[in-house]
């Protein structure tokens, strides 16, 4: 039986899910010293670290959604922890990079490993992380994703 209220709006549908997952993700990695946004930093930095990048915060900041100064405050309080190393771009001294320390990418790649579980125990209903069901919705939310809600931004889409 579905805690949705009946004739919930998708919208409304979208937010419950997204703090359902963000609230189980904070106390999943919250074991590893992570939170929920922590957790989309490193692991974004990690995947980008694999494909021989060191993103900048901005770069960082566009590829996860998050604010670019909640990205500066978040990666400040991980190069505290000594999860990340912050440095000055050589080709741009305003811009900051990100790389994950040693320390850093053990931490990512076990907290990884506990939200890919996680992930799995979700999408069961759905035939599991591998099934047809879920690469259609990864597609269709892909879609919704790409879909400008800001006027300015279609107009900047269209001078491009």
């Amino acid at each position: 039986m579905s805690t949705a209220p009946e004739g919930a709006t998708p919208g409304f549908l979208v937010w419950r899910l997204s703090m359902k997952w963000r609230v189980a993700v904070d106390r999943a990695v919250a074991p590893l010293g992570l939170t929920h946004a922590q957790y989309s930093l490193v692991a974004s930095l990690y995947g980008m670290q694999r494909s021989g990048l060191r993103p900048s915060q901005r770069h960082l900041a566009d590829h996860t959604g998050l604010e670019a100064l909640y990205v500066s405050k978040l990666a400040r309080a991980l190069e505290s922890a000594g999860l990340v190393e912050r440095t000055r771009d050589p080709r741009d001294p305003r811009a900051v990079q990100l790389a994950l320390t040693d320390e850093g990418r053990e931490v990512t790649r076990q907290a990884i490993k506990v939200v890919h579980g996680l992930l799995q125990q979700l999408l069961e209903p759905l035939g599991g992380l591998d099934s047809e069901r879920t690469r259609k919705l990864s597609r269709d939310l892909a879609i919704l994703l790409d879909t400008p809600l800001d006027p300015a931004s279609e107009h900047e889409k269209e001078q491009s």
